[in-house]
């Protein structure tokens, strides 16, 4: 990447890139590269966040931030972008904030938007590279087709509970994220962070790793890690790379392609791109707070069945409740009855909507998923259960049920990763 003959620097910018200056490989030549690149970051969250930051601090002089989130108090154990005073508020524009308060000579564009087929091309065609920061499948490998069909390079990285993977995907020099894995895993076989969760200090890492990728692809030094897939282990510090090769039956950047434009990615994957942690059975299935008081209230009462890990249970629990993870369910149908009404539970929804499909199938049809909005930072017993679904018509009633995202047990570390 070359930089235009009319880019200077400012003597205040002379000063802050000094360190910058006096690498060999780097030096003026290549910190007016920095200042004329553009870059889209596609999610300000755990990835995102050091993505940002260390791009910003280098001088790339264009960024782009895609999200439609706002910054949540969970966010903040691994979203170092973000603060205290930022929270409520949309993560672009808290990205954005301390972007500028880091480095106020770069331009920081956002885009407060899911990134999706119908503004896709809009959104990144004028952008030098991508860097994924996304959290869920249908975007990953929207993302790759975008950058295939666009001719883009694509820096990857994914992050689960202690480990990490990085990769740069260019399919005029290499191969695509679609040559590693050409179909998403089956709905429920990979588990989200907000489900299985992540080393606060793990996306740091990864996210500083794609960061350094993307500062070489704009230099053009070093060998960045195309055909390659790093592989990282926080428990053991350890670095693997598994050597990739392009797959000439790819769809999308193979001799006899059949992606040509872009697809409807949530159908492709069977599951919703977005990050939330909020998950729903449907209408049909799905009963609100005030519902489920009222079967609680008489008889016979519904067996509520916990769908989460034994290891949750240290977090919060319900009195009563038995305790069946996912992961089981499917060896321990026996222990329930079809006969008795069933009132399934976990954090957020996601487990329990993907654990009444599995009842549904297997003929509890009597059963009925809900969800305890917010009920993974609550430590309560039954009880105290009812007196807080009986506040579901306040203001202040967040018992609910939302939006569904499949879970299921832990991946390998060859198989993609969620976020």
């Amino acid at each position: 990447m070359s930089a235009p003959n009319g880019t200077t620097l400012s003597h205040e910018e002379i000063l802050r890139y000094s360190r910058h200056l006096l690498i060999p490989e780097v030096g003026l030549e290549g910190q007016k590269k920095l200042k004329e690149a553009s870059v889209l970051v596609i999610g300000t969250g755990g990835l995102g966040s050091p993505v940002s930051l260390y791009l910003a601090a280098a001088g790339v002089g264009h960024i782009g931030l895609v999200d439609y989130d706002v910054v949540d108090a969970s966010n903040l154990q691994r979203q170092v972008i973000h603060g205290m005073s930022g929270l409520g508020t949309l993560k672009v524009e808290s990205a954005r904030r301390r972007m500028l308060d880091l480095n106020p000579d770069i331009d920081v564009q956002v885009f407060n938007e899911p990134f999706t087929s119908a503004n896709a091309f809009e959104i990144a065609r004028d952008y030098d590279l991508l860097i994924d920061g996304t959290d869920n499948f249908p975007t990953r490998y929207l993302v790759n087709d975008v950058c295939v069909l666009l001719g883009k390079t694509n820096v990857y990285g994914s992050i689960f509970r202690f480990d990490g993977q990085v990769s740069v995907f260019d399919a005029q020099r290499g191969p695509c994220y679609r040559c590693l894995f050409p179909e998403p895993p089956p709905p429920g076989l990979v588990p989200s962070c907000a489900e299985g969760g992540v080393l606060g200090v793990l996306p740091g890492t990864i996210g500083t790793l794609q960061a350094t990728e993307a500062l070489k692809l704009i230099l053009g030094i070093g060998t960045p890690l195309i055909g390659k897939l790093m592989l990282y282990n926080a428990l053991d510090q350890s670095f693997e790379f598994v050597k990739l090769k392009k797959n000439p039956k790819c769809k999308v950047c193979g001799p006899n392609a059949t992606v040509t434009e872009l697809i409807d990615y949530e159908a492709f994957c069977g599951v919703p791109g977005h990050d939330h942690e909020e998950g729903s059975a449907g209408a049909q299935w799905d009963i609100d707070a005030r519902g489920l008081a009222e079967r609680l209230a008489r008889a016979p009462r519904p067996r509520l069945l916990d769908v989460r890990e034994p290891h949750e249970l240290e977090i919060s629990k319900i009195e009563g409740a038995d305790l069946i993870p996912l992961g089981q369910l499917a060896g321990r149908l026996s222990e329930l009855d079809s006969a008795e009404e069933l009132v399934v539970f976990c954090k957020g929804g996601t487990r329990s909507a993907r654990a009444l499909e599995l009842l549904v199938s297997a003929g509890l049809t009597s059963t009925t998923a809900v969800s305890l909005y917010g009920f993974g930072e609550l430590s309560c017993s039954l009880s105290a259960v009812h007196r807080i679904l009986a506040t579901a018509s306040s203001a202040d009633g967040t018992s609910r049920v939302s939006g569904m995202r499949r879970s299921g047990m832990p991946s390998e570390s060859l198989k993609p990763m969620i976020a």
